[in-house]
C-alpha cells in the first residue's frame, strides 16, 4: 500500500463528516488550550509557592557559647540532609540588623546587645514539613542550643495548596483530554460507518484490518495537527501580545523553561497523540466489528 493512497484517503475522511470532523477538531483545540494555559498558570503558580518556601527559614538561637562550640554546632547543623545554606548572624550582626528594622526607636535596646547569636538556616526544596520538623527536634537538643524558630505553618499551608492546585489541574485537564479524544472517536466511528461497504469489499479481497486501519489514523492525526497548530498560535498570542497589552501585571508570567517554544511545541504534540489514540481506539474497534458477508 502506497503513503500516497494512505495520505489521500486519510486527508478524504474529513469531507465525509464534515460537521463531526469540525466539532472534533474544535473540540480538540479548546482542550489543549485549556490544557495549555492551565500548564502555564500552575507552572507560575508553582514557581511562586518555590520562591515562598525558600523564605521559610529555620532560626537556630544560641546560648553563651565560646567560638569553639559555636564552630562545632556549625559543622554539624550544615551537615544534616535538610540544610541547603547556614548563615551566622553574631550578638553585634543581631543588634544592627534589629537597629535597621525598626529604626530611631530601636537604638537603645540594640546598644544593650541583648540579642542571642543565631544561625539562619534555608532548607532544601526536597524537604518536606515533616523531615524539617525532625531536624528542628534534633537541633534543639543540642547543646548550646538555647531556642529553634521554624514557621511549621506557613510551609504546611504552602505544600496543602501546591497539592490540591496538582491534584486539581490535573483531574482537570485528564477530563478535557478525554472529552476530546471521545469526540475524535466519534468522528472516526462515523467515517468507518460511511465506508462500511468499501471496508467489506476490501475484506473480500484479502485486505487486513491494519491495512484498513491505517488512513483513519492518519484522518485522526491531521485533525490533531490542526487542533494543536491553532492551540499553539492562540496561546502563543494570548501570553506574547493579549495578555500583556490588556492585562499588565500578567505579562510577567515566564514560559516553562524559559522559552515560549517547549509549551506550544508540547501542546502541538498532544493534540497529535490525542488524535492518533482517539483514532486508533474507534479504528481497532469498528474495522474488527465490521462483518463480511458472502
Amino acid at each position: 500500500m502506497s503513503l500516497g493512497y494512505i495520505l489521500k484517503e486519510g486527508a478524504a475522511g474529513l469531507s465525509r463528516a464534515r460537521l463531526a470532523a469540525f466539532t472534533s477538531i474544535f473540540s480538540l483545540f479548546v482542550a489543549v488550550l485549556l490544557v495549555g494555559v492551565l500548564s502555564r498558570v500552575g507552572f507560575n503558580a508553582y514557581e511562586v509557592s518555590q520562591l515562598l518556601r525558600q523564605q521559610v527559614e529555620v532560626e537556630v538561637f544560641l546560648q553563651n557559647i565560646d567560638d569553639t562550640t559555636t564552630r562545632e554546632l556549625e559543622s554539624r547543623i550544615q551537615n544534616q540532609e535538610v540544610v541547603e545554606s547556614l548563615s551566622y548572624i553574631s550578638r553585634d550582626s543581631a543588634s544592627k540588623i534589629f537597629q535597621q528594622d525598626f529604626g530611631l526607636g530601636g537604638e537603645a535596646l540594640a546598644d544593650l546587645n541583648f540579642l542571642p547569636a543565631s544561625f539562619r538556616v534555608v532548607v532544601t526544596d526536597q524537604s518536606d514539613v515533616s523531615q524539617i520538623a525532625a531536624f528542628v527536634e534534633e537541633v534543639s537538643g543540642y547543646s548550646g542550643v538555647d531556642e529553634v524558630r521554624f514557621n511549621q505553618a506557613l510551609l504546611q499551608t504552602l505544600e496543602s495548596r501546591t497539592e490540591v492546585l496538582v491534584l486539581a489541574g490535573s483531574a482537570i485537564g485528564f477530563f478535557i483530554l478525554f472529552v476530546a479524544m471521545i469526540l475524535v472517536f466519534n468522528t472516526i466511528r462515523l467515517t468507518i460507518y460511511a465506508k462500511r461497504d468499501l471496508i467489506r469489499a476490501m475484506k473480500l479481497v484479502g485486505a487486513t484490518n491494519s491495512f484498513i486501519r491505517r488512513p483513519f489514523l492518519v484522518e485522526g492525526v491531521i485533525q490533531g495537527v490542526i487542533a494543536g497548530t491553532l492551540a499553539a498560535t492562540v496561546m502563543l498570542a494570548l501570553f506574547e501580545w493579549i495578555v500583556p497589552a490588556t492585562v499588565p501585571q500578567l505579562g510577567v508570567l515566564s514560559w516553562p523553561f524559559g522559552r515560549w517554544y517547549f509549551l506550544t511545541g508540547a501542546v502541538l504534540l498532544l493534540a497529535i497523540v490525542m488524535g492518533w489514540m482517539g483514532s486508533r481506539w474507534a479504528a481497532r474497534k469498528f474495522i474488527r466489528e465490521t462483518k463480511v458477508y458472502t
